[in-house]
């Protein structure tokens, strides 16, 4: 029996926002922006359709400084990562998931001049969570991954944990 696993995504797409950049209390910057990806296709009777979804998009360490000084709204750029899933409990006592994609890679594909001049919306959360990650069995997260996220949690004490960024 195999016990080989993959996550990975790739994405090509353009920033719905310029990125964020924050740092935790132990200095470790985060960055977290949006990026729209289309889709197109004919449906039978010949009508051209379109459709965007958009993703939650987190950068760590220097990765995170890099998109934050390279990076802009409107942007076509290229990254790679790996899906991760996340549950909180907001202060009104209501469940909520998240979706986001924590990238280790990037290539901007635009420069400021070359930027197009539209760009797609992404649509407005309620809220976002803190960034929290469960330790699972044979997890191969390093131990500064897992520093960063303590430093993170520690920082969202007494703040409101439903906008960690």
């Amino acid at each position: 029996m195999s016990t080989r696993c993959l996550n990975r995504v790739m994405l090509l797409g353009n920033l719905t926002r310029d990125p964020e950049l924050r740092y935790t209390p132990g200095g470790t910057a985060v960055c977290n922006f949006g990026l729209a990806t289309n889709r197109r296709w004919t449906t039978s009777d010949g009508d051209e359709k379109e459709a965007a979804q958009f993703h939650r998009i987190v950068a760590w360490s220097q990765l995170a400084e890099l998109c934050a000084q390279l990076l802009f709204k409107g942007a076509k750029v290229y990254v790679g990562g790996r899906i991760q899933y996340r549950e909180w409990t907001g202060d009104d006592n209501v469940k909520r998931q998240t979706t986001e994609v924590v990238i280790d890679d990037m290539i901007l594909l635009t420069s400021r001049d070359d930027s197009e001049s539209t760009s797609v919306e992404e649509p407005e959360d309620d809220e976002q969570p803190p960034i929290e990650e469960e330790e699972e069995e044979g997890s191969s997260e390093t131990k500064e991954e897992k520093s960063i996220e303590d430093d993170f949690e520690e920082s969202q004490e007494g703040e409101d944990k439903d906008i960690p960024f």
